[in-house]
């Protein structure tokens, strides 16, 4: 059951009293704030940013906007569950973190991805690390303890790093692999421009590369940076086609995620193909500009779906009521992303701990107030506002 989250809210205001009041953001608009202070300037440019004129950006937040929930009373909704069994795991919750390729250089130690795994363990809330890692995988799945962990591949052009990258995370314990489909060029993105911005090309976030076996072969033994970063510009970034997919689908048993899927037709060709899960998402508005917003799209995928296979989406999640509405619309689970790197920039694991709770508690509180006692209700009750 889920109404213990509501108790954060208690726990804040009981430390009030004892003259403690926290020293994290209740809101995203000063956490924003405060993590763009935090932050050094070529990392926000690659946090804070997207494509274009971030029109698609700015829309994907606002698109909340657009939807509401209709309240219900007298139905005592006291006790309230919304776990999610997807991918022979059972989850307490429908919230988990997005893959952020650049997490790992947020934290000032350089180990952000070792830091999200630690705050996965602490809540029990799921992570989807990225390839682009600090850390190599093996040695960040560790600190998620018990919580399971997603691997997500941006699959490279060599087919054996692929099925290296693959064989890897199954033998490391994770528990499913999501394939990113829309970024397999970077998108235009202006602040990053401006700064000149691309970690990867100053040798960052690639030690799952310079870790594998395969990718120390193309090297041909060399350690100089910048031939690891040529080999890794080399490789990267594979325009998967509908034929790739079984080749991907026997690279191992895991759950199988299809990461960018927004149009209804693909997610069922998908299903049809072998694979375990669709994951409706624009790259929050960092890959492409102009198009339609995630959550505008998530109905028909998620209806296309049809429960066959679980529906994970992101982009443009501020707050707790982002994730209900999100559920509502059909999503099983929600992704962060933004909002958890500026957490972590702002009070390391303690202060992405405090993000997730706070989540939580928003929508667990949004559940009691308005009378719902599971998910269904919530789909149930999920309108579009009028005049919109």
């Amino acid at each position: 059951m889920s109404q213990s989250y509501s108790d954060y809210q208690l726990e804040i205001y009981f430390a009030a009293l004892g003259g403690v009041v926290s020293d994290f953001p209740m809101d995203h608009a000063t956490l924003e704030r405060r993590a763009n202070a935090a932050l050094d300037p070529s990392v926000l440019s690659y946090i804070a940013g997207g494509a274009g004129d971030e029109t698609t950006q700015r829309a994907n937040v606002e698109a909340f906007a657009r939807w509401g929930v209709v309240p219900r009373m007298l139905v005592g909704a006291h006790d309230r569950d919304f776990s999610v069994t997807a991918f022979g795991h059972t989850f307490a919750t429908p919230i988990f973190l997005a893959p952020v390729g650049v997490v790992g250089l947020v934290t000032p130690d350089r180990h952000g991805d070792l830091a999200v795994a630690r705050a996965a363990a602490a809540t029990g809330v799921p992570a989807m690390l990225s390839t682009l890692m600090q850390d190599p995988l093996e040695e960040v799945i560790p600190h998620a303890g018990r919580t399971p962990t997603l691997f997500q591949l941006y699959t490279p052009r060599d087919r054996d790093l692929a099925a290296s990258l693959v064989a890897r995370a199954e033998k490391a314990g994770y528990a499913g692999i999501a394939v990113t489909l829309d970024t397999w060029i970077p998108g235009w993105r202006p602040r990053d421009l401006a700064s000149g911005s691309f970690p990867q090309l100053r040798g960052h976030a690639l030690r799952n590369y310079t870790s594998d076996p395969v990718f120390q072969r193309l090297l041909g033994g060399s350690d100089e940076p910048g031939a690891v970063v040529r080999t890794w510009a080399q490789v990267f970034g594979n325009p998967l086609s509908w034929d790739d997919l079984a080749w991907l689908r026997s690279l191992t048993d895991l759950p199988l995620i299809l990461k960018g899927i927004a149009d209804p037709d693909d997610a069922r060709r998908a299903i049809d193909a072998g694979v375990d899960g669709i994951y409706c998402s624009n790259h929050g508005g960092r890959q492409a500009n102009g198009g339609l917003t995630a959550l505008e799209l998530l109905p028909e995928v998620a209806e296309a779906c049809d429960g066959r296979v679980p529906v994970l989406f992101d982009s443009g999640v501020r707050s707790g009521s982002d994730v209900v509405k999100a559920l509502g619309l059909g999503a099983d689970l929600v992704g962060l992303g933004r909002p958890y790197v500026q957490a972590l920039a702002v009070g390391g694991v303690p202060g992405l701990v405090h993000l997730l709770r706070m989540y939580l508690a928003e929508a667990d509180l949004l559940m009691a107030v308005n009378g719902y006692p599971d998910v269904i209700a919530i789909r149930a009750n999920t309108r579009r506002a009028v005049g919109s």
